[in-house]
């Protein structure tokens, strides 16, 4: 309207000159009718911008849809009544803001967008490590965020470092799960090593968000206080920020010290139940007329969206409106009249023509009467209209096939096909060669990858249920994005699995590199994880003192495996209870091996970026970043206490200093209460002597320096003996020689509970969520 204006007064510029008196009276005639024109189609267009408001509301009646520049639909609301429940309350603050601005809930989250697709945008505080000069620290924050209800969104953020000097991590809380810990590094001596706008490592690193994360903390940290590059960087920063809202700049490595927030995105939902269970409590659905209910993958709920044909807000009545796709050509495929209908549209043709009316058909053809000439034409029309469509129909299918091919082999070499040939040539293997499966055979295995087919989602991937063409039930395993790292995950997963010929390790059965994301197939083991037999009551008791300790030696035999007895060995890196699971018979079955690392046999251990689940992390690798096959001990030794104490790795429901399972167990030992914190069923049915064996055993393997841990053989073999010991020499109270004897079978005096002589001290930073080593006098 502007532009149109605009030339109405370029016109009336011209009239003052050049013009004679007669032809300027005329075009001012002309232009007023124009002008009145314009004045019309204005008012019009202001009235239809009305009657679209009106009849599209966001917000319930009487209700304020605004908060300063943020529309505010519904479920979310500023006042009480106006929105669904408290979880969805907006404070709008016009108090000390002009214009006002909105706020989640009573909190400090600022929100800057809301749309009914289930996303909610908000301002998140920088961490950052600023230091002087001299290296002398200058000023620092560590930001976090606790949500109540909504989710970070794992799809819009990403985990952003950036700095020349720099370490930084993100940890958080997974739902009610455990915490999780990740992060990235990024080092560079001269800025002139820095590309903009990449984020490749160097001056700025980048990861993913996980799923299902309602609080987090950053933190970063510098190597030298930024000595030698403070001049173009004297900070460290992190953040989690919305992924197409940034692009990283050089410039940033001095400039972001003057921004303090960063974009991000939330995923909101309703409620805590899935529609199917919704459908069977109407008074609890809140998805109004003309929508669907459908399930979030991040989160706990769902959400509503309007039917197709229908746009609107889902959550009001008659919120979702019908759309007149005859009003807008790009909606409609009708050639020559659309007839609009609810939810859809109808294509006429006009009087005197016959067919279907769309574009994409027969279209609008004239009706025509006569003899042999209209026959002859239709004959031969339909003639050449076969033989044209037969020829394409070919041509077609030759095309697709020629390109179904060229894709396989693309998405091949994509995934590494190239290099995990290579690879597996280099290793001499006796195992049985997996096999190549096709991209059809797995579809047909999972039903298309139905979502009712997953049974598990790890930090690389997706987990499905398959049977095959043969009447085998297979597990098949999906990588969630397609990137580099996750391509060198898969890869080093079947290098790894090619490797290990164990009857304790879950066996790898093949793999399939036609398709987008790379898929491996496993066997699949029945009876789920062994984190879920201990932690679930219902199972837990199924687990005797007995199979609790067998299911260690098992363990500790394939650690024990790993690391002495194969070709190459192997360090799994990423030892906890999801990743050992259990057949029917309560067998252990060792899994995920995306993290495992294979070590020269010329070395002792390998230096890595550090990797692993938090309260299982072994401190020293954690500090050091080298990793040992002692990392896998105290892991390992973790798990251990699970099975003895029934207690979770980490638990924010303990107190504090006793958050972390090896501190609690440490401390027990030291003010002689192991008794108090074992599992019922070991106080039932263990004798003392040999708990303290394992209490003793334990010890030694959470010990903070690696050196002074036993190997994994070591240990498998004093498991081994313990379990043959109960099986056949069933341990006796009081009985001084038989515990002799099996002090003298396990090369250990057993434990004395209480006894604080010597023992390193491990605590938990529950802020910075920092291992924290305290070396005692005895060490």
């Amino acid at each position: 309207m502007w532009y149109y204006m605009s030339g109405i007064n370029a016109n009336r510029n011209i009239l003052r000159t050049h013009l004679p008196p007669k032809t300027r009276r005329e075009m001012k005639a002309s232009m007023g009718d124009e002008r009145r024109a314009w004045h019309l189609a204005f008012v019009c267009l202001l009235l239809a911008a009305v009657a679209a408001a009106e009849s599209t509301p966001i917000a319930k009646l009487d209700c304020q849809d605004r908060c300063g520049n943020v529309s505010i639909p519904y479920p979310f609301g500023t006042t009480t009544d106006c929105y669904l429940n408290e979880d969805f309350y907006i404070a709008c603050n016009s108090t000390h803001y002009d214009p006002p601005r909105a706020f989640l809930r009573r909190s400090n989250i600022e929100v800057t967008n809301i749309t009914v697709e289930g996303k909610l945008w908000i301002m998140q505080f920088i961490a950052r490590d600023c230091y002087n000069k001299s290296g002398s620290p200058v000023s620092s924050k560590t930001p976090s965020i606790t949500l109540s209800k909504f989710r970070v969104s794992d799809t819009d953020n990403k985990f952003v470092a950036i700095g020349c000097d720099t370490k930084a991590t993100i940890q958080g809380v997974q739902d009610d799960k455990a915490g999780y810990t990740s992060g990235c590094i990024s080092k560079c001596d001269s800025i002139d090593y820095v590309d903009n706008f990449t984020c490749s490592g160097i001056g700025c690193c980048q990861t993913s968000i996980a799923k299902d994360v309602r609080y987090f903390d950053i933190t970063v940290r510098s190597y030298h206080n930024h000595k030698g590059i403070w001049d173009f960087n004297p900070c460290s920063y992190g953040f989690v920020v919305e992924e197409n809202s940034f692009n990283f700049s050089s410039n940033y490595l001095r400039d972001l010290q003057n921004v303090t927030m960063m974009p991000m995105v939330l995923d909101w939902f309703i409620g805590n139940e899935t529609c199917e269970t919704i459908k069977t409590k109407s008074s609890d659905d809140v998805c109004q007329g003309d929508s669907t209910c459908y399930n979030v993958d991040n989160g706990s709920g769902y959400r509503c969206k309007c039917l197709d044909g229908y746009q609107g807000d889902p959550y009001l009545p008659n919120g979702c409106q019908d759309i007149d796709e005859c009003k807008d050509p790009n909606l409609n495929k009708c050639e020559k009249i659309c007839e609009n209908t609810k939810g859809n549209y109808t294509c006429l043709c006009p009087k005197g023509y016959h067919g279907d009316g769309r574009t994409d058909g027969t279209g609008c053809v004239a009706n025509q009467s006569g003899g042999s000439l209209i026959i002859e034409l239709t004959v031969g029309l339909g003639v050449g209209i076969t033989v044209l469509i037969a020829g394409s129909t070919w041509s077609y299918w030759a095309f697709k096939k020629w390109k179904l091919i060229k894709l396989k082999h693309k998405f091949f070499r994509q995934n590494g096909g190239l290099m995990l040939q290579q690879e597996l040539s280099r290793r001499d293997s006796s195992t049985e060669t997996a096999k190549i499966f096709s991209a059809e055979e797995l579809e047909t295995a999972t039903n298309n990858y139905d979502e009712s087919r997953i049974i598990g989602r790890g930090g690389y991937g997706t987990v499905y249920k398959g049977t095959l063409s043969d009447g085998r039930t297979v597990a098949i395993k999906k990588s969630q994005v397609v990137d580099e790292s996750q391509i060198d995950q898969f890869i080093n997963e079947v290098v790894v699995l090619s490797q290990i010929n164990h009857r304790n390790v879950v066996k790898l059965l093949g793999c399939c590199l036609e398709t987008e994301v790379p898929l491996l197939v496993y066997e699949f083991i029945t009876n789920g994880t062994l984190f879920e037999h201990i932690h679930n009551k219902s199972k837990a008791s199924s687990l005797t003192f007995e199979t609790r300790l067998r299911i260690a030696a098992e363990t500790a035999g394939v650690l024990s495996y790993l690391h002495s007895s194969a070709s190459i060995p192997i360090i799994h890196r990423d030892v906890k209870s999801t990743n050992i699971l259990l057949d029917d018979s309560y067998t252990a079955k060792v899994s995920d091996f995306g993290a495992s690392r294979l070590v020269p046999l010329d070395q002792a251990g390998i230096s890595t970026v550090v990797q692993g689940t938090l309260g299982y992390l072994d401190p020293e690798y954690l500090q050091t970043s080298q990793l040992t096959e002692k990392s896998d001990v105290y892991s390992f030794a973790v798990v251990l206490l699970e099975l003895l104490t029934g207690q979770k790795a980490l638990c924010f429901e303990r107190l504090e200093e006793d958050r972390n399972l090896a501190m609690y167990f440490i401390s027990a030992l030291k003010e002689d209460r192991l008794v108090q914190i074992l599992e019922k069923c070991v106080v039932d049915e263990a004798k003392i002597e040999m708990v303290e064996e394992i209490g003793s055993l334990a010890r030694r393997c959470l010990r903070v320096k690696g050196e002074e841990r036993p190997t994994m053989k070591e240990v498998a073999m004093e498991l081994e003996g313990l379990r043959m010991m109960l099986e056949h020499h069933p341990w006796v109270n009081n009985d001084e020689s038989r515990l002799e004897e099996t002090e003298y079978l396990l090369g250990e005096p057993s434990l004395k509970i209480g006894s604080n002589s010597g023992m390193n001290n491990v605590t938990y930073d529950s802020i910075t969520d920092h291992i924290i080593l305290q070396v005692g006098h005895g060490r």
